[in-house]
């Protein structure tokens, strides 16, 4: 596939709501998490419903609490508070294949996410 159609390819796909295509540029950073219990409640003890949510915690619960799960990697996006309230945002922009969102609010997971300037790409494991 030549420079120019994938740039075609990618600028048509975004057109139509979905990701956009990263022909160009890889990720920025990833990591694997294990979304465990803990991870599908805030600080305050009240359940989580949204993969965002639920992922914001697991990042909160990694970069700012030290609570790891044993599967959990560090990354250095959202070791910024800022970065993390992005996440809704970087979610919708993003991409997550069939069933992830339903495996993320209903069970304890382990994901891989990608993460490029402007959306996410999340993958159960």
């Amino acid at each position: 596939m030549t420079y120019g159609l994938m740039r075609v390819v990618a600028l048509g796909l975004a057109t139509l709501g979905a990701a956009p295509v990263a022909a160009e540029h890889g990720p920025v950073g990833h990591y694997t998490a294990r979304l465990s219990a803990r991870d599908h409640f805030n600080s305050s003890g009240v359940r989580l419903t949204t993969v965002a949510a639920i992922i914001r915690q697991d990042r909160a619960n990694v970069h700012r609490f030290g609570l790891i799960d044993g599967e959990d990697q560090p990354d250095n996006f959202f070791g910024v508070a800022q970065n993390r309230a992005s996440l809704e945002r970087l979610l919708a922009r993003g991409s997550m294949g069939p069933g992830v969102a339903r495996a993320i609010v209903n069970g304890e997971p382990l994901i891989h996410v990608d993460i490029y300037p402007g959306y996410v790409v999340v993958t159960v494991l």
